[in-house]
Formats: C-alpha cells, structure tokens, sequence
C-alpha cells in the first residue's frame, strides 16, 4: 500500500518546498537581477530532482502542492521584502532560503 501524503517521507516534502522557494526566487531575481536567476534555478532543479527521487507515485500531486504553496508564501515574503522595504520579511526569506541551499550543500 502507498504512503499517504500525510506519511510521505519527510525528505521529499523538504526537498518540495524548498524546490517552491527557490521558484519564488528565480521568479524574483528575473525583476531585480537577472543573471542572479541561473544560479538559483540550479539549485531549484537540483532540489526537486531529488524530490524526484524520494517521490512515490501515490506521492507526486503532494509534491506539487506543497512546491505550490511553498512557492506562493516565498513570493508573499520576497514582495514584501523588496516593495515595501519589511526587513523583518527579508530575514525570514533569506533564512528560508539558507536552510534550502544547506540540504544540498550551497551557500
């Protein structure tokens, strides 16, 4: 019998969400800083290759959702960062994004 999303393995709701900040981020990066976006973006291809590979396929639409929602909360916290200047959203967001790029040994 499948896991359920509720029982999937912890390393691929990680792998998952932080697969959603980095598309935030590159999303971002496009408006502010361009040549910023390729770095991130292989670091958001690296993440969800091993979500990839930790998914079950019972699994793959819980993947997406919480890439999903994870991607629209990072782009809530880097809005608010850079258009109106929250330095409070800035640090969550970067702190967010830190422990993302840690999985996988970036810095």
């Amino acid at each position: 019998m499948a896991d359920s999303p509720a029982t999937a393995d912890p390393l691929l709701r990680q792998f998952a969400i932080c697969t959603g900040r980095y598309s935030a981020l590159v999303e971002h990066q496009w408006l502010v800083d361009g040549p910023a976006s390729e770095g991130s973006a292989g670091v958001r291809d690296s993440l969800w290759t091993l979500a990839e590979a930790v998914a079950g396929p019972a699994e793959a639409a819980a993947a997406m959702g919480w890439r999903i929602d994870a991607k629209v909360a990072q782009r809530g916290l880097l809005d608010r960062a850079y258009f109106a200047r929250d330095a409070a959203a800035e640090k969550r967001s970067a702190q967010l994004l830190q422990a993302c790029a840690d999985l996988i040994g970036q810095s």
